[in-house]
């Protein structure tokens, strides 16, 4: 029973092609591939941008140095008292915190005190002392050293200053070994960046969750112990294509855990609440800063939630802060980050918002601050795996589900909607919720559903198709087989009524033809004769219906619609007489007996389909209409003519055809009368021929008034301008019965015709 079962599964169908492909998906999702991840990483880009731009929390200012700083104070760096300057104004104009996205690694380049040091090591050379000179002396060096100018009002600034520094993350980056003792030396330096509190829910790990650096490169040692804090400002951009969408908020070098300038700002803006970090079995689980969790993936980062491009936060330039040409309050109880953003000295980012580098640093260190601020985050929490891996399967299978069962239109626009319809959740929980799911799998899975089925479906029709076209293509037209094709539907039971029009053919005196011939040279001859009679009903793609010995039956309008069936199956009747003369003019030169043929054609209501068992059908039509033409087929015997159509066909095309009304007849089996006219030509006859025809419909219309003598005077003329035309004969002989044996006087004309 078990083995039945999987045997089931994997039979090659629907149901198992889902499954495949499901499983496929799945695996593709466990491993992770990299073109595909990186697909997902840019809808996650175009997330952002179809959410638009955010407002800035108020409580952050850039102070940037600009193309227009360097215009006017002149090129960068600068000296730092005048960055002492600006940390002065800031603090008078009540900043609440001071971030600098600046390194102060080096000392400053002074000229000034470089002299100064020049006249003191002089001094001492020439053993002079002089305790007034030695004062001056220090006091143009404290006056002349920018460093130390800097460092002073960072000390003394009651605004809260933050350093930024940032972490050699290798070896390999430095030009030169650094010992331990460096190492720890640095560290020290950095040490007002360490977190005060960590906290692990399990004491038995197995692996390091910090991402370790190397080692720091501090600003220098004065800068540090003046200023209130420190954080680094390192960046990671995502190594498949350079955006930075993540910042790392913790980072561990030598025992310690060390926080980056955002946070550092943040913690001190908050009035230093408890900052701690816990860690769980799997990895970090989260940063909390007093009742604010911000949350991280396993090894620390954050996900950065932009809100918008460039200069979204308000910028001042720091030639208008040394100016003092900014609003008073601008910077009132205010996070101020102070970096760069001029050409060629700026630190300029790829973000989702600008791929092509042109997003200042600074501000990806002002969005973390503003989104620890707000609570506003992108997160994809642990639970996130199992909801993409419920949206893979439940994806597949609505798509397994619906594809089969509707049509191939149908089938795609089910597939659409369903790729949109999860777009769309999936941007709505990131914009609603902050919640990033993943967009690609889930998307790739139904791809790869609909098209598995469809490749399949495809596969199996053909397969369909070229049993149909063998089965079919030998017995109808090509225009019947396409139809099938494109339905196979059709192929069931039953028919519609439709009018159309049919055609009958037969050979005149078959039977003796063929007593004086071999049964090879009878099928030979009827082979070649029904191979021309059929490609004609082909060309003006009729079907087929069927072979009656040496009768061909065929029928225009079905299964395509054509409104011009009667033009159609005339125009095939008259090929058909020219091509029987070709043949003739063959079996002549062969030695061979030519035919004739007589052909009748009725346009009407019948009923088309699929006629028939559920083991063997014919495609054919059925109805009094169809017998009225084979009845006219028949008729062509007592008239000697070869063509004749009814009423309803001549209606039709009367003006493209030379049509004669050769009678009104009761056919056999029928009441009621129909008229009869014989198809003479495609295009107009000589003169003689046409005024032979008119003649001859006078002749009938003195018939009908029982004009006899008349009437027989008229066809007798007939009769000498057109020999060939027997029912003219046939007409004279009818006038001289009736003449003897008069009708009654409810006689209608009509000619009941007692043979089939």
């Amino acid at each position: 029973m078990k083995r039945n079962r999987w045997k089931r599964l994997f039979t090659l169908n629907a149901r198992s092609i889902t499954f495949l492909s499901l499983v496929l998906t799945l695996f593709l999702f466990i491993v992770g591939v990299p073109i595909l991840d990186m697909v997902e990483l840019k809808t996650y880009d175009l997330r952002f941008r179809s959410r638009g731009v955010k407002s800035p929390s108020p409580q952050i200012v850039a102070a940037v140095l600009d193309e227009k700083s360097l215009d006017q104070e002149g090129r960068w760096p600068w000296p730092r008292s005048k960055i002492g300057r600006i940390v002065d104004l800031l603090d008078r104009d009540g900043a609440k915190v001071i971030a600098f996205d600046i390194g102060f690694i080096e000392p400053d380049e002074n000229n000034n005190l470089r002299l100064i040091e020049r006249i003191d090591r002089e001094l001492e050379s020439l053993q002079l002392e002089n305790p007034e000179l030695r004062r001056f002396i220090e006091e143009q060096r404290r006056e002349a050293d920018n460093d130390l100018l800097l460092a002073r009002s960072l000390e003394d600034a009651g605004t809260k200053t933050v350093l930024g520094y940032f972490f050699y993350m290798r070896k390999a980056f430095l030009e030169y070994d650094l010992d331990a003792a460096d190492i720890q030396r640095r560290l020290g330096t950095v040490s007002d960046s360490k977190y005060p509190l960590i906290i692990y829910n399990r004491q038995d790990l197995q692996f390091e969750p910090f991402r370790t650096a190397y080692a720091p490169e501090p600003n220098l040692a004065q800068f540090h112990r003046s200023a209130d804090a420190s954080g680094y400002f390192n960046m990671e951009p995502d190594p498949q294509d350079g955006i930075v969408r993540t910042m790392p908020l913790m980072y561990k070098c030598g025992d310690e855990v060390y926080a980056p300038l955002a946070i550092q700002a943040v913690w001190h803006y908050l009035g230093r609440p408890q900052l701690m970090i816990r860690v769980a079995g799997y990895g970090i689980e989260g940063l909390r800063i007093g009742d604010r969790l911000v949350p991280t993936d396993e090894m620390g980062y954050m996900r950065i939630n932009y809100l918008g491009p460039e200069k979204t936060f308000p910028h001042v330039s720091l030639s208008d802060i040394l100016r003092e040409e900014f609003p008073k309050g601008t910077f009132e109880d205010r996070i101020v980050i102070v970096g760069a953003t001029a050409i060629g000295i700026g630190d300029i980012r790829n973000t989702p918002f600008s791929s092509t580098g042109e997003y200042p640093g600074l501000e990806i260190h002002a969005t973390v601050m503003d989104n620890i601020l707000r609570g506003d985050h992108i997160s994809k929490p642990k639970w996130a795996t199992v909801f993409d891996l419920a949206a893979i399967l439940l994806l597949s299978l609505i798509t397994g589900f619906a594809v089969p069962r509707l049509s191939a239109v149908r089938a795609i626009m089910a597939t659409v909607l369903i790729l949109v319809g999860y777009v769309v959740v999936s941007r709505w929980l990131f914009v609603q919720a902050g919640l990033w799911v993943n967009l690609v799998y889930p998307l790739l899975a139904v791809a790869l559903v609909y098209t598995s089925l469809t490749v399949y479906h495809y596969l199996t029709e053909e397969r369909e198709r070229k049993k149909i076209r063998g089965a079919f293509s030998y017995y109808v037209s090509s225009s019947v087989v396409n139809e099938m094709l494109k339905d196979p539907s059709k192929l069931k039971l039953g028919g519609d009524k439709k009018e159309i029009s049919v055609l009958f053919s037969d050979i005149r005196s078959f039977t003796s033809i063929s007593e004086g011939m071999t049964p090879e040279e009878l099928v030979h001859l009827l082979n070649e004769y029904l191979t021309v009679m059929t490609d004609i009903v082909f060309k003006y793609e009729g079907t087929l219906d069927k072979y009656i010995g040496d009768a061909l039956m065929a029928f225009y309008g079905a299964p395509l619609d054509q409104p011009d069936h009667p033009f159609r199956a005339c125009s095939s009747a008259l090929d058909m007489m020219e091509g029987l003369k070709k043949l003739n003019e063959k079996w002549i030169r062969e030695g061979k007996q030519p035919l004739d043929i007589g052909i009748g054609i009725n346009t009407g209501p019948m009923m088309v389909g699929n006629m028939g068992s559920d083991q063997r059908f014919d495609y054919t039509v059925m109805g009094d209409a169809v017998n009225l033409g084979s009845r006219l087929e028949g008729a062509n015997k007592s008239y000697r003519t070869h063509i004749l159509i009814s009423e309803t066909t001549y209606e039709r095309v009367k003006d493209e055809f030379v049509c004669m009304e050769l009678d009104s007849v009761r056919v056999k089996g029928k009441k009621q009368p129909v008229h009869i006219f014989e198809l003479v030509s495609r295009k107009e006859l000589p003169a003689r021929d046409m005024e032979a025809i008119a003649r001859f419909h006078e002749g009938l219309r003195l018939y009908k008034e029982q004009q006899w003598d008349r009437a027989v005077e008229t066809f007798e003329g007939v009769n000498a301008m057109d020999q060939t035309l027997y029912a003219a004969r046939l007409y004279i002989q009818r006038c001289n019965e009736l003449k003897t044996d008069p009708p009654g006087p409810d006689w209608d004309g009509v000619f009941t015709m007692t043979t089939k």
